[in-house]
């Protein structure tokens, strides 16, 4: 197991031990679509950085979004995924994880981040969103992975499992 990764579920443990907290998954995979005409999703994120997480940073290219909860696994296998993905497309390809997390646990959403070196931006989620109420719907299922197109539709999504490279890469074709 890498070391970054036994940190992270090192810190994460103590700290949930703490808070009760407790991952969240179940299966699940949906491929909405979205009209031309229709405007895309609408959304802003309270950024770890000064790189946002919105609606306006990822337009003109796609977006790959990971919703994930620091204390799942299969969270961190998804942000890995993700992390080898950027290595060859980051230029092409908004990347961005948005931790469903309380405001109050930012302290804890940075170590996760740091621990598993995550070169794009990270966000905590707002409390609609957390709720499944939000922009995206039902993203409480984690690990859930929204693909944006160009214009900010959601054209593909995964909630509550992994979604592995070959797979989001299939879905990334032609956009």
């Amino acid at each position: 197991m890498p070391a970054r990764l036994v940190v992270a579920l090192t810190a994460t443990a103590f700290v949930l031990a703490g808070c009760g907290g407790s991952p969240r998954a179940a299966p699940g995979l949906s491929a909405p679509g979205a009209p031309a005409s229709s405007p895309g999703v609408d959304f802003a994120f309270d950024s770890l950085d000064e790189r946002p997480v919105s609606a306006a940073a990822t337009r003109g290219a796609p977006a790959l979004i990971a919703f994930v909860t620091t204390s799942s696994i299969p969270s961190q296998a998804q942000v890995d995924f993700l992390l080898a993905m950027a290595k060859h497309d980051a230029d092409r390809v908004h990347y961005a994880v948005v931790a469903l997390e309380p405001k109050e646990n930012r302290e804890l959403v940075e170590m996760y981040a740091k621990a598993l070196s995550i070169p794009f931006p990270v966000a905590i989620a707002d409390m609609a969103t957390i709720a499944g109420q939000g922009p995206f719907g039902d993203v409480q299922r984690v690990p859930a992975t929204v693909l944006l197109d160009r214009r900010g539709h959601i054209v593909w999504r995964a909630a509550g499992r992994v979604a592995k490279a070959n797979e989001i890469r299939e879905a990334m074709r032609g956009l």
